[in-house]
């Protein structure tokens, strides 16, 4: 089977629909039928079934079609490398975004330090999106907050973090140290989107301890949640690291939960099947290296 074969693959499921994939390549519909043939006869496995003129993705075609993303990930980086040896390579990163705000730039700034002449790229999304990039060979590396699900990505912590519950300077609760569980069951929450780790960790650990809670806003980014917190139209939990500021200041409130802390872990993750480059690796060493020391 050639790279050819495994790029019109590709384009099939990515498209799910063979004409859909004949333009994309811009080849005839009948080229990108009999290439998916011939991979079915050369494998002697059924890579889609074919249901009221639908395609669906066989287990033996979602099984191809990680090989296959990757072969075609490493073809196109040895092209590339052949023709730029000049150059130190790439790194694609991914970051969800408590670490990209808070943490990312540091580490970029420390490794382009050490390897000025590597070029950076950086994605910016929620956890979920971050491993799906992964998945579909988008980015090299991620740097997430939240759980990893798929089994074919690798992932290492490399630093801790901690949520904290937090007011306006006018909320209730502003001024006390610390308030009971139950309390939190009256008060109505900002969060960010689902597929966040921040939104996963404050819900497990809601769980966890048998509480309910109310949903009232949902954000996509911290600087949303704290100009309405700080507005007192609700309360969240966020990491200490996107507050330090404005907990500075007084305009918002740091409360603690008695009993209950929101801690969790920075980590890395890549696909198993990655070929990490020496950039990549001299990266990954540097986050374990500074997140080890938490000077970030």
């Amino acid at each position: 089977m050639t790279l050819r074969h495994f790029k019109i693959f590709v384009a099939v499921c990515d498209t799910m629909n063979m004409t859909g994939a004949a333009e994309t390549l811009f080849m005839s519909q009948s080229a990108v039928s009999q290439a998916i043939a011939e991979l079915e006869n050369h494998y002697d496995v059924r890579l889609f079934e074919r249901l009221s003129r639908k395609l669906y993705l066989t287990q033996a075609g979602q099984k191809l079609l990680s090989y296959a993303r990757h072969m075609i990930r490493m073809n196109t980086e040895v092209e590339n490398d052949m023709k730029a040896l000049h150059k130190s390579g790439s790194i694609r990163i991914g970051a969800s975004v408590t670490v990209c705000t808070h943490v990312l730039p540091k580490l970029v700034s420390n490794y382009k330090q050490i390897s000025p002449q590597t070029d950076i790229e950086v994605f910016e999304d929620n956890t979920e999106k971050i491993e799906n990039m992964i998945l579909h060979d988008k980015i090299d590396v991620g740097l997430v907050e939240g759980e990893i699900l798929s089994s074919d990505i690798l992932n290492r912590a490399f630093m801790e973090d901690e949520l904290v519950l937090i007011c306006g300077a006018s909320h209730r609760f502003a001024g006390l140290t610390a308030v009971e569980p139950h309390e939190l069951e009256k008060e109505g929450f900002i969060v960010r989107e689902k597929g966040s780790g921040t939104r996963k960790t404050f819900e497990n650990m809601m769980i966890a301890n048998q509480l309910t809670w109310k949903v009232i806003w949902t954000c996509n980014n911290s600087d949303t949640i704290k100009m309405a917190v700080a507005q007192g139209l609700g309360v969240s939990v966020i990491s200490r690291r996107a507050v330090a500021n404005e907990a500075a200041s007084g305009s918002l409130c740091q409360v603690d939960v008695d009993g209950i802390r929101f801690n969790r872990q920075f980590k890395i993750i890549y696909h198993k099947n990655k070929f990490l480059t020496e950039p990549m690796k001299q990266f990954i060493d540097l986050c374990i290296a500074k997140g080890g020391g938490q000077e970030l």
